[in-house]
């Protein structure tokens, strides 16, 4: 007669223990073992999260403009208002109104005058709506790399704590601190550095649409001064 094993009894046991062990685990405790490497990772997450939400609203402002904006400025200029001109450029306060307003202070000159004032205006426009992406595309480079050295000063403790251990008997305790301590800022350095590359490439694709708007204004603004009044 076969001998039939009851598994079931002592299987609950062991997956009891795994259901306890998943659900004592949570992201925040898993972040918090990283060290002070997973400190740095969220000020630089914080620093990044400023950026692209400050950046969005300065460049929702620049790209905002009323449609009749020149036509506006074209009717101005042929009546001879230019003060009228110069005073809807202020109340409008876009880049590209600045780039106006100051091809509009150079009526009279030599055209070439008049273009490179309103491109110059255009390139330092442009230098302000880029503020802080170099810092956003460092955070991008940075924090994989600060998360792979996380990683190698994990291993590092691993091997020490191994070196220490008397009588050569290596517990998976002494093995498995190090080691998830190694794993915790690897994922923290490349799911930093992933969401700040996202960013910061969203932000260039926006600049790049003010830019060509503002290359289309000034295209606009110099046509209308080479107009027959």
């Amino acid at each position: 007669m076969l001998l039939q094993i009851d598994t079931t009894a002592a299987a609950e046991p062991i997956q009891a223990v795994v259901e306890e062990t998943t659900q004592s685990m949570n992201l925040l405790e898993m972040a918090m073992y990283g060290g002070w490497i997973m400190i740095i990772l969220a000020i630089l997450l914080a620093g990044a999260c400023y950026i692209f939400i400050e950046r969005l609203v300065v460049l929702k402002q620049a790209t905002r403009e009323d449609k009749s904006f020149m036509d506006r400025i074209r009717d101005y200029i042929h009546d001879g208002k230019i003060d009228s001109a110069l005073n809807l450029c202020k109340q409008t306060d876009t880049p590209s109104a600045h780039m106006i307003e100051k091809g509009i202070t150079r009526i009279g000159r030599p055209m070439q005058d008049v273009q490179v004032a309103v491109e110059n205006v255009g390139n330092l426009e442009v230098g302000r709506l880029e503020k802080g992406l170099v810092i956003m595309a460092t955070i991008a480079g940075g924090a994989p790399m600060l998360g792979f050295l996380g990683t190698v000063i994990g291993m590092v403790q691993t091997f020490y704590d191994m070196a220490q251990t008397s009588g050569g008997v290596i517990e998976m305790s002494t093995l498995s601190s190090g080691m998830y301590q190694a794993m915790v800022t690897t994922i923290g350095g490349l799911i930093v550095g992933i969401l700040a590359m996202f960013a910061y490439n969203f932000l260039v694709a926006r600049i790049d649409r003010v830019v060509r708007l503002l290359e289309s204004r000034t295209m606009e603004f110099m046509d209308l001064l080479n107009e027959p009044a």
